[in-house]
C-alpha cells in the first residue's frame, strides 16, 4: 500500500510549512485527532460548538490548509470541521486506500460518529468532492446538503492534462508555476499557497489509480439539495461534461458554470453560504 510522502524528512518540512500557514491565517480553531479504522484523523476545528456541522473535505494533493480563506466565513454560521483525508500529505494516516473500495466513505463515518454528527452539510473539491458523492451514496441519510466543487467521478478526466503536466515539469520551476497558474484558470496564485504546492509536489507520492466514474443509477441516489460548481477553463475535468450529466441526472441540484475559470475555483463563499442558508 502506498503511502503519502516520499520520507520522513518530506512529511516534516510539509508539516512545518503547513502549520505556518495556519499560524499567519490568524484563524480561531482548533487542532482534533481522531482514530478511526483507517488511522489517525487529522481536523482544524472552527465555529461554536452549538453551530450546525460543516464538513470541508480538500482535493489531492493537498491538506485542509486550501481551506484558510474559507474558514472564517463558514465559522460565523457553522461548525467547521476541515479534514485531511487519509493517503494525501497532511497530518492524517499516510495510507492510500483504494478509491475503488468502500474505505473512504466508511472511514468518514467514523469520523462523524466520534465528532457526534448525526447529520451534516459537505463541501467537497476534486478528489474531496468525489469522496463526498462517495459518501452520501453510501450514507444518503448523514448528508443535509452537498456542494461540489470541480467533482471528479461525475464526468470524465481529460487525458490530455496527463501530457501537459509533464511538459511543464520538463521545464523545471517555472514550468511548473505556469501548470499551477493554468490549474487555477490562469487567476495569481497567493505566493504561500504556490511555494506550498511546489513542496508538496516534490515530497507527495501521488495516486495513480484512475478515479472511478459513478454510475446512472448511484448518482440518482442523491436526494439531498445540491450545488455544483464548475470552471470552463478546467484543464483537468471536462466540466461541462460534469455539468450537463448532472443536471440531467439530478435536475433539481443547483449547476453553476464559471467563465474564465479552472479547476482550482476560488471566491465562491458568500454564493456557498446562499445556498447552505436556502430552507428545503
Amino acid at each position: 500500500m502506498k503511502t503519502a510522502f516520499k520520507s520522513a524528512i518530506m512529511k516534516k518540512s510539509v508539516i512545518e510549512q503547513y502549520d505556518k500557514i495556519l499560524k499567519a491565517s490568524h484563524l480561531t480553531y482548533e487542532e482534533l485527532y481522531i482514530d478511526t479504522t483507517y488511522g489517525n484523523t487529522f481536523i482544524i476545528a472552527s465555529g461554536k460548538n452549538d453551530s450546525p456541522p460543516l464538513i470541508l473535505l480538500h482535493g489531492a494533493g493537498m491538506n485542509s490548509a486550501m481551506w484558510v480563506g474559507g474558514i472564517g466565513e463558514y465559522s460565523k454560521n457553522y461548525r467547521v470541521y476541515a479534514i485531511d483525508i487519509p493517503g494525501d500529505p497532511g497530518k492524517s494516516d499516510e495510507r492510500q486506500f483504494s478509491l475503488k473500495s468502500s474505505a473512504y466513505a466508511d472511514w468518514l463515518n467514523e469520523v462523524l460518529n466520534a465528532l457526534y454528527i448525526s447529520t451534516t452539510s459537505i463541501i467537497g473539491i476534486s478528489l474531496g468532492a468525489w469522496l463526498s458523492v462517495k459518501f452520501s451514496i453510501s450514507y444518503p441519510n448523514r448528508v443535509d446538503k452537498l456542494i461540489l466543487i470541480s467533482p471528479s467521478g461525475i464526468g470524465p478526466q481529460k487525458t490530455s492534462f496527463i501530457f501537459k503536466a509533464l511538459i511543464y515539469s520538463l521545464q523545471g520551476e517555472r514550468g511548473i508555476e505556469k501548470l499551477y497558474t493554468k490549474v487555477s484558470g490562469n487567476k495569481p496564485i497567493p505566493p504561500i499557497m504556490l511555494q506550498y504546492q511546489k513542496a508538496i509536489r516534490k515530497s507527495f507520492n501521488f495516486r495513480y489509480e484512475p478515479i472511478p466514474i459513478f454510475s446512472d443509477e448511484e448518482l440518482r441516489k442523491l436526494k439531498m439539495p445540491i450545488a455544483l460548481f464548475v470552471g470552463d477553463k478546467d484543464i483537468m475535468l471536462h466540466s461541462i461534461k460534469t455539468a450537463d450529466r448532472l443536471k440531467k441526472l439530478i435536475p433539481s441540484a443547483k449547476i453553476n458554470i464559471l467563465k474564465d475559470t479552472g479547476h482550482a475555483i476560488i471566491n465562491i463563499k458568500s454564493d456557498i453560504m446562499n445556498f447552505l442558508s436556502l430552507k428545503h
